[in-house]
């Protein structure tokens, strides 16, 4: 669902430099082409692998863009960094993205453990009262318990008296066994990371879940939470990489108001925050490429991490040790009455 979403904004990117008449080299004022070749990896990473030598090898691509999902993103890493090429990672969070210490990697999104970190505190504002949390994790790959961990980490800050952590295997086939282990514990807040299907199956036992004060979900950042769900959205608080109506005017690239009506005109729907974090990677990509000056890996690798800039998707700045995003900042938003409303930025 998200690597659509995905696709689609890389395909209004690929219109808008066209429509600018190439991307800028330099500051000559020179201008090359875009030509975006898109393959369907089918989330197997296998099939993502044979894709990216493919287009490393065959069609000798210039530019690397990554697949959306962390493993699929962590599958391919090697092979960019072994022929030195920048993988530009618009779809894969998990932190061990970063850890695993690939050289060639540029990423737009924030860490899987920064996705609900601001959670515990915000709900112990709210409410001091909210002192025992459960989370439920998927514990296959590596992007849920990153995101678990973050969240169990900020809860011990907050002096949350009890925090459990209870892994289960995706795709959840058993909402009910699951939802009666993490209610044992009596949570305040209960937190689900797996799958968006995983999140959406919790969700519908929602009747299971009366005497849990807060609930959030991974999967309900998006705008595909309550288009699943319905009226069972309503509370529900998940993370979001963006908003369109939260961030000042970029200074590099189109607005978000611009990305919003030209990704409606083209493709009828509105633009989730996958969508925001693909076309934000081409709008750096051009960046990159404007002040490199070239195509040539290194020079552009150089240029990322100098860059500190924001995009209609907030800012963009590399650790300079790591190359791990840390100048994007993930938000956290609630449904009401049918809407998402940010509550934290």
């Amino acid at each position: 669902m998200q690597g659509p979403e995905g696709l689609d904004a890389l395909r209004l990117w690929e219109d808008h430099v066209q429509e600018a008449g190439g991307m800028a080299v330099g500051s000559s004022g020179s201008r090359l082409p875009l030509r975006l070749i898109a393959l369907d990896d089918g989330s197997r990473a296998e099939r993502a692998k044979e894709n990216v030598l493919r287009l490393l090898t065959e069609d000798r691509v210039d530019l690397l863009l990554g697949p959306y999902s962390s493993g699929l993103t962590r599958a391919v890493a090697p092979l960019a960094e072994g022929h030195g090429k920048i993988l530009w990672n618009h779809g894969g969070s998990s932190d061990a993205i970063a850890d695993e210490g690939w050289r060639h990697l540029v990423s737009v999104p924030s860490p899987a453990s920064d996705y609900l970190r601001a959670l515990p505190i915000l709900v112990k504002r709210q409410d001091p009262t909210v002192t025992r949390m459960s989370v439920v994790h998927a514990e296959t790959g590596t992007f849920a318990t990153d995101v678990a961990r973050g969240v169990s980490e900020a809860a011990k800050a907050a002096a949350f008296d009890v925090v459990r952590l209870i892994p289960f295997e995706s795709p959840l086939r058993d909402a009910r066994a699951l939802l009666a282990d993490a209610l044992a514990g009596e949570p305040d807040l209960l937190v689900g990371a797996g799958r968006f299907q995983d999140d959406v199956t919790m969700v519908r036992r929602r009747d299971l879940l009366g005497g849990v004060k807060r609930l959030a979900f991974v999967g309900a950042g998006l705008e595909a939470f309550h288009e699943e769900v319905g009226d069972l959205a309503e509370g529900v608080i998940g993370p979001s990489q963006w908003e369109p109506a939260v961030h000042d005017p970029p200074h590099t690239g189109p607005t978000a108001a611009w990305f919003c009506a030209e990704f409606e005109r083209r493709f009828h729907r509105r633009p989730g925050y996958p969508a925001a974090q693909a076309f934000a990677l081409g709008v750096v990509i051009m960046e990159c490429l404007r002040r490199a000056g070239s195509l040539e890996d290194e020079a552009l690798l150089s240029a990322a991490r100098g860059l500190d800039t924001t995009t209609l998707y907030g800012r963009f700045l590399l650790d300079p040790v790591t190359s791990r995003q840390i100048g994007h900042r993930v938000l956290l938003v609630q449904w009401r009455n049918g809407r998402k409303v940010v509550i934290s930025r």
